[in-house]
């Protein structure tokens, strides 16, 4: 009897451990940043002005494509831009993709944590070489 209740505890307790790492979060690894926020590899917003295209390419990298807010996405793309990174932005989950464009500084940011209800999900952002903000647009998702 003792045995059977042994074996059952024991049992148990690997079955126990086993569901415990189950839950652990999978930490995602990117350009070198671990974080453990899911991020889709395709992204497509729409600000007053333009739609914006955000994919994830096989190197790790993103290619952000861009066009005016009327045009179907099928068209040629307007601005094409390679070799985007993502940054985490804190532990709260927001991050942001970052492209350069000829000194031309194009950020995508992903609003999770905001001090508003009312704040769009992402927000477009141009800084110009001189470091002055140029477009900042609030966009909403048409694609996640």
């Amino acid at each position: 009897m003792i045995k059977k209740l042994l074996l059952g505890t024991l049992c148990i307790a690997q079955f126990s451990l086993v569901s415990a790492n189950d839950l652990k979060p999978n930490p995602i690894k990117d350009n070198g940043t671990v974080y453990f926020q899911n991020v889709p590899k395709t992204v497509i917003i729409k600000t007053k002005k333009f739609k914006v295209r955000i994919d994830k390419q096989p190197n790790g990298n993103y290619l952000y494509q861009s066009w005016g807010a009327n045009t179907k996405i099928t068209a040629k793309p307007a601005m094409i831009i390679s070799n985007g990174e993502l940054i985490p932005d804190g532990s709260g989950g927001n991050y942001h993709f970052e492209f350069n464009n000829n000194g031309t500084i194009y950020q995508v940011w992903r609003n999770y944590l905001t001090a508003s209800a009312k704040k769009a999900p992402y927000t477009l952002v141009v800084i110009d070489q001189n470091g002055k903000t140029i477009v900042d647009q609030d966009a909403q998702i048409v694609k996640n």
